[in-house]
């Protein structure tokens, strides 16, 4: 009964704590939108700090990919964006019921315009002036979804790097309301940075406010201004090893899409660019060279979907030293080990705060494990575009290759003013790594499960010279008085994995498209082969198998678990499956018993 009575004290207080969590950040939140809109009220009555300009000067460079294709689907009617098509069947994109708030500001924001202007054509420049003409002219700049800081910036870059399409042959009128609107929108913009518009979001306004600058004539003040605001928040969200404070490596490659083209324009203008916008470029490509596999694709981690190719080549041609990945991210909280053709990529940070946690993920000491230009041990990946449940769904720990007790996440998913945050997960996170006669060693743990359950996770990885093993131990400091605490090992597989279990499921054989076989095994404990679901594929979601490793971590507080390189299905076609375990994997230690 006492001990009863202790759990349900706990468990009251980690109740009151998490509220109070997300109150404070309610209330946090409300204050900054507060404080912004009296300083906006301010601004808006001070007539003379507004933007007045006669002149574009310039149009930057738009680096995203464009799809002439793209120009007819749309002067057809037809409007695919966030994984949604819609018909307008005539009418106005602005006046249709948006299937989702993702396909809305992704129209809204206008970077569509690119596959317009890839077009060259008459039709195309006169369909895009008269998209945007409707859309300034019936004021849908003012709907809830347009004015978002984050669209309202997308639109900004949008209007003024295809201002060229735009202009092109237009009137003076529509040259004249373009302008204005242009203006109109970067004080918008300004004043929603002195209230709560936070994370990325702020990061993205300071940028195209910059742009604007830049572009427009006789903006000299207001661009030392915005420069020295950029370059503060670039030094607050940009970490030293070149990580977003997000930890989203798809952040990085968003944001160095518009970084470069930036540097461009100031250059073009005969300025010179801010230290910041070089510095922070500098430190962010070779990070976003630590999550990439042999096959191109980045690591799924903390908000990472399916890698757009054409971008990372387009990154790769703008990267001067294109020399080897960073191996250690220490501030960014990632691990890149390497032997061989093979690479292991660790999550070793804790989760992000507040705003720039809406995408993260709570996966702690989880790892991708690939061979060559076949991944093996993937993550689920991030599902931006699926329903609310199933975006939550892909954040769990679950959906991750690490252990997962009791079905928990080690993170909580709070909603703070609509947005779902992490308001409590790891604090303390360590890592080591060194190199050995055994090959590469990293160890490290966590403190997620810490107010649940009072254990630490701690996860030790051994990767071969040669990379023709992945030794692995999982440990959960249980107390001694502990009954009993169910736990899982997941390994999801990528889809292009085929996995057999072998020894009445000690063991799994995983065959891979390159004709590679690999080999795994957890020293005598049962290993399930269970469905799982791989949500970063380029075509969507696919069905894929993950490897489950249930324990009780109360009785066998360590597992050991091994990947080995058979060779090819060729090579091994001679031998049954015992001989080619045996030819993999000597004796393992047994398990630590509780």
């Amino acid at each position: 009964m006492a001990g009863g009575g202790t759990a349900g004290r706990t468990g009251a207080l980690k109740s009151w704590s998490e509220r109070g969590g997300l109150a404070r950040a309610a209330t946090g939140r409300a204050a900054k939108r507060t404080r912004g809109q009296i300083v906006g009220v301010a601004r808006a009555f001070w007539p003379f700090g507004r933007l007045k300009a006669n002149r574009l000067l310039f149009a930057p460079h738009d680096l995203r990919t464009a799809d002439p294709t793209t120009a007819s689907d749309i002067y057809s009617g037809y409007f695919a964006f966030a994984g949604r098509t819609v018909n307008s069947h005539g009418e106005s994109p602005f006046e249709i019921e948006p299937p989702t708030e993702a396909w809305a500001e992704a129209l809204l924001g206008f970077s569509w315009l690119r596959h317009l202007r890839a077009a060259d054509t008459a039709i195309a420049r006169a369909n895009a002036r008269a998209l945007v003409e409707e859309f300034l002219g019936n004021k849908h700049d003012r709907g809830e979804v347009a004015r978002q800081p984050a669209v309202a910036a997308r639109r900004l870059i949008s209007f003024l790097s295809h201002s060229p399409l735009l202009l092109e042959g237009a009137d003076h009128v529509f040259y004249e309301r373009f302008l204005r609107h242009v203006g109109q929108t970067t004080d918008r913009l300004h004043l929603a940075l002195a209230g709560a518009v936070e994370g990325v979001a702020r990061l993205q306004c300071l940028i195209a406010v910059s742009f604007a600058a830049v572009c427009l004539d006789g903006q000299e003040r207001r661009l030392r201004r915005f420069e020295t605001a950029l370059s503060d928040e670039l030094e607050r969200q940009i970490l030293p090893d070149g990580g977003h404070l997000s930890r989203n490596p798809r952040i990085i490659i968003e944001l160095l899409l518009d970084l470069l083209p930036l540097r461009e324009t100031f250059a073009a203008r005969g300025l010179e660019p801010p230290r910041s916008i070089i510095m922070a470029i500098d430190r962010m490509m070779p990070h976003l060279r630590l999550f990439r596999h042999g096959d191109g694709a980045l690591a799924l981690f903390n908000g990472m979907g399916a890698t757009p190719p054409d971008l990372m080549a387009t990154l790769a041609a703008y990267d001067d030293a294109r020399g080897r990945p960073i191996e250690h991210a220490a501030y960014a909280g990632y691990d890149r080990l390497a032997a061989g053709p093979s690479t292991v990529i660790v999550d070793a940070g804790p989760p992000p705060r507040g705003a720039n946690s809406i995408e993260a993920h709570a996966g702690c000491l989880s790892f991708e494990f690939s061979s060559g230009a076949q991944r093996l041990i993937v993550n689920c990946g991030a599902s931006r575009y699926g329903a609310p449940e199933l975006r939550l769904a892909a954040r769990s720990t679950a959906a991750h290759s690490t252990v997962t007790l009791d079905d928990r996440s080690s993170c909580v998913f709070g909603l703070v003013l609509g947005e779902r945050r992490i308001t409590a997960g790891p604090a303390d996170v360590r890592a080591a790594r060194q190199e050995t006669e055994q090959g590469v060693e990293w160890v490290g743990s966590h403190d997620g499960y810490k107010r649940a359950f009072g254990v630490v996770h701690t996860r030790r990885l051994l990767l071969a010279p040669g990379g023709s093993q992945l030794l692995g131990e999982d440990e959960i400091g249980a107390s001694p008085t502990m009954a009993s605490l169910p736990a899982a090992a997941r390994f999801h597989l990528h889809p292009g994995v085929t996995a057999s279990l072998i020894r009445e499921g000690e063991g799994a054989l995983l065959a891979l498209p390159s004709g590679e076989v690999w080999a795994f095994e957890a020293s005598g404990l049962s290993v399930a082969l269970e469905e799982s679901v791989f949500f970063a594929a380029a075509d969507g979601r696919r069905r894929t198998s993950q490897l489950v490793i249930e324990f009780d971590a109360a009785a066998t507080p360590k597992i050991i678990w091994r990947i080995a390189r058979l060779g090819t299905a060729a090579h091994h076609a001679g031998l049954d499956r015992e001989a080619e375990i045996a030819l993999a994997f000597p004796p393992m230690k047994p398990h630590s018993e509780g």
